[in-house]
């Protein structure tokens, strides 16, 4: 008897360490739900509940995300990703772990594919977080591990360090490629800005905060609200689902109150 009560104590032992740290996967579609995070990372509780405010989370191999195996600039990193096979998506968070400053951007692919890339800096090695959120509230969450010799928050960027920010602050740069599918297009924009972190001595934080791209009628087709640690003069390429039409236009603002305004040409 006292055997067959250890045998179901270690039963019940089992099933609640399986429950509590196992993954349960949907074969049918790459999703994950799991309540520890396959990165292995103490600053995942901290993105949950700060960035995506405790919401429902599934680790889904359907959010792509493409980056360096190692970062041999740490200013300038580039990653991309992509969730259009979730369908609907309503807003993307990107976030690097062991950044100073972890929130990266948001992204609300409005009337363009769910799909992003970009630059941003890299203070240490880290996990790169790409979180989906679809219509039923749900996080869809993506992941990439890049190494990095580090440094990349706490520098000063090449404009700064000889001055010439200043001559091309919010000037934007905007060239329009054939799309991925019939009638689309592929926009890549560049808007002039030192992005500083504040974490350099001497200079403070001074960073775009927002972009809109607009249609001619001024219906928004895309918003990305962005943190510092997006890389200096960030470029970024999208794809618009539909036909581009003369009178596109970008417009935002930076954390100084400098206005961004500019016309996208085909």
């Amino acid at each position: 008897m006292m055997r067959r009560r250890q045998g179901m104590v270690l039963l019940v032992l089992a099933w609640l360490r399986l429950a509590n740290t196992s993954a349960f996967a949907d074969t049918g579609t790459g999703a994950v739900m799991a309540h520890s995070d396959p990165m292995q990372s103490p600053q995942w509780a901290w993105i949950h509940k700060e960035l995506l405010q405790q919401g429902p989370v599934v680790f889904d191999s359907r959010v792509r995300v493409t980056g360096p195996a190692f970062a041999e600039d740490p200013m300038r990193v580039p990653i991309a990703f992509d969730a259009s096979a979730l369908g609907e998506v309503e807003r993307i968070v990107v976030a690097v772990d062991r950044n100073p400053i972890r929130p990266v951007l948001a992204f609300e692919p409005l009337r363009v594919r769910p799909s992003l890339s970009f630059r941003f800096k890299l203070e240490q090695a880290s996990p790169v977080r790409v979180a989906a959120r679809t219509r039923d509230g749900t996080w869809h969450v993506g992941s990439a591990w890049v190494d990095a010799g580090g440094g990349g928050c706490t520098v000063p960027g090449a404009t700064r360090r000889d001055g010439s920010w200043s001559r091309t602050l919010n000037r934007v740069e905007a060239r329009v490629f054939p799309g991925l599918g019939e009638g689309g297009a592929r926009v890549r924009l560049r808007v002039m800005h030192p992005m500083d972190t504040g974490l350099v001595a001497g200079i403070p934080a001074f960073h775009i905060e927002t972009l809109v791209l607009a249609d001619a009628s001024r219906q928004p087709l895309l918003r990305l609200a962005l943190h510092e640690p997006v890389a200096e003069n960030p470029i970024f390429s999208f794809d618009l689902r539909e036909a581009v039409v003369p009178g596109m236009t970008v417009s935002g603002h930076d954390n100084n109150g400098n206005h961004i305004a500019a016309r996208v040409s085909p």
